[in-house]
């Protein structure tokens, strides 16, 4: 520790070489690339076009150059583009992104969402589908996939209504840029802790680019700063709206779509990086931002002296009990007002014991010049002023004031032991179906 602040390990600073003297400072995916070791290296596939398209393959295209110089937050791509006097274009249909040069093209596919696609459909979908069996990729369940101009969304729910809306409803909101949230997601369905998900097959533009990607771009005298891709695909639309927030503002329309009626319990799945490389800590945030939510609201809450104890009710205990496998680590957190906040820890026997802090003196940034808020006393995450997830709880209580969403924060580390837990029971699904 020093000055409050964990030291970053040599053994965690990334391979991105960046030009030192570019008018550009990091301040997306340090925390992910130099500390989680995220791996983003499947999210796209770079390719040098053998030949330049011609002008009407690219005016079958969206032309988005003006969109994505003017929304983007990395200023040496911004410029490096403009020197190149490159034009990008987006097929819609396929997701893919052309760098329409003055001497070549460039094109850039959403490999992850190709892959993700192919696995509950043949071929790939480029229009609205109806619901299909996901077979043994999902068994019991059925998928529909909607296309958008930011990457589709995939929806998935029980084959028997009965069990769709009875059970919590899962959804990722980012995509790619968390990576094995889907793989989290699907874990759950599988393993009956939801009825239906909601998942985000976009990029939301901050994700990096990889290594190799990087070298390629160098190699064809495009040289892109790695640290973001919103000059890739957009992270705003055409009035200035980050695509990211997709899911949670059109949460109303998915679960008409879902014919979920009106869930009580939402799981909303995020990918974090903790406060070291083997940090297990789950945070879950009830609420960060107006409207906002007292103890008494989430169960029975005493205070002795400066503890303080909250017995969850039985919603929230359902919910916590549900994602009580992801880690023994378990901290639930929310503010009561904009200098109130509280941090619980999950006991044994589902009761929460923690403290009160003031979000604006106990809450300080894990790296300089970002916002990656941690609480330097217990050394672990500080999440309840989450924007999306903010979003996502306004948009539920339009369908059921009643319901409660589980911001669910997962490191790095245990998304990874989801995703064999998964390839787990895929197996054993995959034995059963073949008599052994």
């Amino acid at each position: 520790m020093s000055n409050g602040r964990p030291e970053i390990s040599p053994l965690f600073i990334s391979q991105f070489e960046v030009d030192a003297s570019s008018p550009f400072e990091r301040h997306l995916n340090r925390l992910e690339v130099e500390i989680g070791r995220e791996d983003y290296s499947q999210l796209m596939r770079v390719e040098k076009l053998p030949a330049p398209l011609s002008e009407e393959q690219f005016a079958s295209m969206i032309e988005t150059t003006e969109l994505l110089l003017k929304s983007t937050q990395n200023i040496y791509n911004r410029d490096l583009l403009l020197h190149l006097g490159a034009r990008i274009y987006l097929e819609p249909l396929t997701y893919n992104v052309y760098y329409r040069l003055p001497d070549s093209s460039l094109r850039f596919v959403p490999a992850w969402r190709d892959a993700i696609l192919e696995t509950f459909f043949e071929p790939l979908p480029v229009a609205p589908t109806g619901w299909h069996s996901c077979r043994s990729a999902l068994p019991g369940f059925e998928c529909r996939f909607l296309p958008d101009a930011a990457g589709g969304v995939l929806l998935f729910r029980h084959q028997n209504q009965n069990i769709s809306r009875q059970r919590p409803l899962v959804t990722a909101s980012h995509g790619p840029y968390d990576p094995h949230t889907l793989e989290v997601a699907l874990y759950f369905l599988r393993a009956g802790k939801g009825g239906a998900a909601i998942v985000n097959l976009g990029f939301a533009g901050r994700e990096p680019l990889s290594d190799s990607s990087l070298k390629s771009l160098t190699a064809w005298g495009v040289p892109l700063n790695p640290s973001n891709i919103d000059v890739i695909y957009p992270y705003t639309d055409a009035h200035g709206h980050p695509n990211c927030y997709k899911l949670e503002e059109q949460l109303p329309r998915f679960i008409d779509l879902l014919e979920l009626e009106r869930p009580q319990l939402v799981i909303d799945l995020h990918g974090c990086v903790g406060t070291s490389a083997t940090d297990e800590t789950v945070i879950v945030g009830l609420g960060g931002l107006p409207p906002f939510h007292q103890p008494e609201d989430f169960g029975t809450y005493m205070q002795k002296e400066m503890v303080h104890h909250l017995s969850p009710d039985e919603l929230l205990r359902q919910g916590l009990d549900l994602i009580r496998e992801l880690s023994p680590q378990i901290y639930t957190q929310f503010c009561s007002s904009a200098h109130c906040g509280y941090n619980f820890t999950l006991l044994g026997r589902m009761q929460m014991l923690g403290n009160r802090i003031d979000p604006h003196k106990d809450v300080a940034s894990l790296t300089k010049g970002e916002e990656r808020s941690y609480l330097p006393g217990e050394n672990i995450r500080w999440i309840p002023g989450a924007g999306a997830n903010a979003l996502q709880r306004l948009a539920m209580r339009k369908v059921n004031p009643e319901a409660i969403c589980l911001h669910v924060e997962i490191p790095t580390t245990v998304r990874r032991k989801m995703v064999l837990k998964l390839h787990t029971l895929e197996f054993e699904s995959s034995l059963d179906a073949s008599g052994l």
